[in-house]
């Protein structure tokens, strides 16, 4: 009888689990729907994936924790994300009129790639995200610093704005391993201690690092950056800026390193550090 009774209780659990798997299947299936028809038959929007993550940031959503601390415990790093809960579902799972009437905007956004559900009785707890792109990764510092590289040297190919300035083209940059050295270190210092300044942690200015790493120059400067994730992003951002612009085409320079570490600290920034140079001699 005690066998029977614990089969019985094993059958109804199992069933509970199914039963809530397509509650909250057919939620991401009515948010799919809204996509594919667009807000008032405006853009439409590619179907979202169903991430274990996710759920679990909205399971924690559930339980009361905010967006940000959720994300963070379930360990899924977000660019952008957009979280509603939803009382009153009906056991289908069915939310398209309440998505298409409610928040139809937020839903459809084309930038949202994956989707996460959370039930508890009636209730339903939904978030929508574009994955933040992968780390940059250690083992790969010789192509990410040779993209960095091309880009730099596709900027100098013509005449730039920086600001108010209209600069012209300038030659080429090669990279130098000493300045790489002296990058690498500061960005791993920056990483290591939270902090994103020219002056280093132990007071230490651009030129001083430089010369440490065993460089020797006539002229140097530095571009830093954190939170950037491709060196696309990372270039585009310092184009963007009119000092760390001119830096970039400053013909003065004509060799380059690059360093980048990630903190340790587990928010998942990114520091970048970019030295120029013009060797001494030539």
């Amino acid at each position: 009888m005690t066998d029977l009774i614990r089969r019985c209780q094993w059958c109804c659990a199992s069933l509970l689990l199914i039963v809530s798997s397509l509650a909250r299947a057919d939620v991401v299936d009515s948010i799919n729907e809204v996509r594919a028809a667009g807000c008032a038959g405006g853009t439409r929007a590619a179907p979202l994936t169903r991430n274990a993550q996710l759920d679990e940031v909205a399971r924690r959503l559930g339980g009361g924790a905010s967006l940000h601390t959720a994300q963070a415990q379930s360990g899924y790093r977000a660019a952008s994300a957009y979280s509603v809960t939803i009382a009153d579902v009906p056991e289908s799972g069915d939310v398209r009129h309440i998505a298409e009437t409610q928040f139809c905007s937020q839903v459809t956004k084309p930038n949202f790639h994956e989707i996460g559900v959370w039930r508890n009785g009636s209730d339903v707890w939904v978030i929508v995200a574009e994955p933040m792109p992968p780390l940059p990764a250690a083992e790969d510092h010789d192509a990410i610093a040779a993209r960095v590289l091309e880009l730099v040297n596709l900027a100098r190919s013509g005449p730039r704005r920086c600001g108010a300035a209209l600069l012209p083209a300038a030659p080429p940059l090669a990279r130098s391993a000493n300045l790489e050295r002296a990058a690498q270190e500061f960005a791993q210092e920056m990483a290591t201690f939270a902090f994103l300044s020219h002056t280093g942690h132990d007071g230490s200015a651009p030129n001083e690092r430089i010369t440490r790493s065993g460089y020797r120059w006539t002229d140097t400067a530095e571009n830093l950056a954190s939170g950037a994730t491709s060196p696309e992003v990372l270039v585009s951002s310092w184009l963007g800026s009119p000092e760390h612009c001119s830096n970039i085409m400053d013909p003065t320079y004509t060799q380059m390193g690059l360093g980048y570490a990630v903190s340790p600290r587990g928010d998942s920034n990114t520091f970048w550090a970019l030295e120029f140079g013009h060797p001494a001699g030539r």
